[in-house]
């Protein structure tokens, strides 16, 4: 028997060589995608393809647009294509133009999207959910989490219609539909991507400054200025960039890892290490009214949902993964997760609690990086300084790659829905190039984003908290009053029922209490 052949695709109809393959391109986020990538085996007639012995029974017009299917799976396909069209556009997108990844790159992608600037915020939620509520929520929002993402592994790629998702959006769009795709997933999910990338900006550029301030010294005879360090930290994204697809950043994913379990190691190692500082309490900060106290700890709980995004990529990194009936590429998936993910289980922690003790409600509300600088720089050697900062900013380029593949993957896609040929490699040099400073640009012009970690973390939680839970219940429709029936429609509700909340709560603390709104004028 042949190769398995991979759940999304079909060996491909034979034509006349003189007439061009017919290409009916879908809209890249609106339908689900049944090709694959050239470089797998059995691909449009390629090495390892499966050979017929007999000729093939001569096919008419109409029916030479649909393909012949081999496997079992041929069957609900055929159903399936009555919704779904094909989209061969695959192999010219940089989330899909390579799927050679494996467990180990999957590993590398997800600790470094899972482990960023995000988890330094967490101990500023303890400061007012106090210990026992505090720990508890984080604990709870750790395993919702994991649970929503193994929902999505599943949900990739489907025994019954023989489709692959590669993306979020077009998994969102095959289950609810265009419209609601566009109103309830668009927004959230860009946000994740390109609001990250501002954010990481702001970080990575920040950082770098005291990085250089530490290791020149007073000596230094110029100092950039917050706005040139910004364009710095900009131009080495956009070089980065440069790589085509997200297979060829494996090895930036496994460097941005690296430095992130380095820095949260140091942060909350040092921390703990020089003890705690004088009269540190740990009673939860409230505030004067009740309904100021219970908007301040929904807050909170927004400043944890922020640190568990990530999800709008998860679906991405297992699209560069071969896939076939016996070895779909759920397995490897889920063993490079749980790696993964317990990696960044035993630095979360140790960050939100090692934090907490050490500073209590001494915390700024920057979070554990901000509290390292102003209390530790006079404890330790300006080495563990410089260190600490040096792999801040690796870890901000890294990351920056990751979370931008995504956009870069939508612009593409625009251009191949159009003209129907791949992106020539001077106009994919220029896009990226151009995504890379409007993000510098936004970050000089809305430089307080971390002001406003609560809210954001309200607007981003339905992605990786309650839709998976959604998607489940539309795709597997699970036995009515089942365990898995119950647990889906409460993790769904309450997660969209928090979301609405957390949106409401950051909206009201930002007018309470206020921000240092800076437009311009980057610190």
């Amino acid at each position: 028997m042949s190769t398995p052949n991979e759940i999304s695709s079909a060996p491909i109809t034979p034509r006349p060589a003189d007439k061009p393959p017919v290409s009916c391109p879908p809209s890249q986020y609106h339908s689900a995608s049944m090709t694959r990538s050239p470089l797998l085996s059995g691909e449009q007639g390629g090495e390892g393809a499966p050979k017929s012995k007999t000729p093939k029974t001569p096919r008419t017009p109409l029916t030479s647009l649909t393909p012949r299917f081999m496997t079992p799976l041929g069957s609900p396909v055929r159903k399936a294509l009555r919704a779904t069209r094909f989209d061969p556009q695959d192999a010219w997108l940089p989330i899909t133009e390579s799927r050679n990844g494996n467990k180990y790159y999957a590993a590398f992608h997800t600790l470094c999207s899972g482990i960023g600037i995000q988890a330094l915020v967490l101990p500023v939620a303890l400061t007012i959910l106090g210990w026992s509520w505090g720990v508890i929520t984080f604990t709870l929002g750790f395993i919702w989490q994991l649970y929503t993402l193994w929902i999505l592994i599943q949900l990739h790629e489907s025994v019954e219609t023989g489709i692959r998702y590669n993306r979020y959006l077009q998994l969102f769009g095959f289950t609810f539909g265009e419209r609601a795709a566009n109103w309830l997933a668009v927004f959230p999910i860009m946000y994740l991507s390109g609001g990250t990338c501002v954010a990481l900006i702001i970080i990575g550029g920040s950082t770098a400054k005291t990085f250089f301030q530490t290791v020149c010294g007073p000596e230094c005879a110029k100092q950039l200025t917050a706005i040139e360090w910004y364009l710095v930290f900009t131009c080495a994204a956009v070089v980065l960039s440069q790589l085509p697809n997200l297979n060829s950043i494996a090895g930036i994913s496994l460097v941005g890892a690296i430095t992130a379990v380095g820095y949260c190691t140091i942060i909350w190692g040092v921390s703990v290490a020089e003890g705690r500082l004088p009269g540190v309490s740990y009673n939860p900060i409230k505030a004067g009214t009740q309904i100021e106290q219970i908007f301040s700890v929904l807050n909170a709980l927004g400043i944890i949902a922020f640190a568990f995004r990530g999800h709008n990529l998860i679906l991405e990194i297992q699209a560069t993964m071969p896939s076939s009936e016996k070895h779909p590429s759920r397995v490897p998936m889920w063993q490079g997760v749980k790696v993964s993910y317990t990696i960044i289980a035993a630095c979360l922690f140790p960050i939100a609690i090692g934090g907490y003790w050490a500073y209590g409600h001494m915390i700024p509300s920057g979070g554990m990086l901000q509290a390292f600088f102003r209390f530790q720089a006079g404890n330790v050697s300006s080495f563990v300084i410089g260190m600490t900062c040096l792999f801040v900013v690796v870890n901000a380029l890294s990351s920056f790659q990751i979370y931008a593949m995504p956009m870069f993957d939508h612009i593409e896609s625009k251009y191949t829905s159009r003209f129907k040929k791949p992106l020539p490699w001077w106009l994919r040099a220029v896009t990226r190039a151009v995504f890379g400073f409007s993000c510098f640009f936004f970050g000089i012009a809305i430089p307080f984003l971390g002001s406003i970690a609560g809210l954001v973390g309200g607007i981003a939680l339905p992605v990786p908290m309650a839709y998976p839970c959604f998607m489940w219940l539309k795709i597997k429709k699970p036995k009515t009053y089942s365990p898995m029936w119950w647990l889906n429609w409460f993790l769904g509700l309450l997660g969209m029922g928090l979301s609405a909340i957390l949106i409401a709560a950051g909206i009201y603390v930002i007018i309470d209490t206020g921000i240092e709104v800076s437009f311009f004028k980057p610190h």
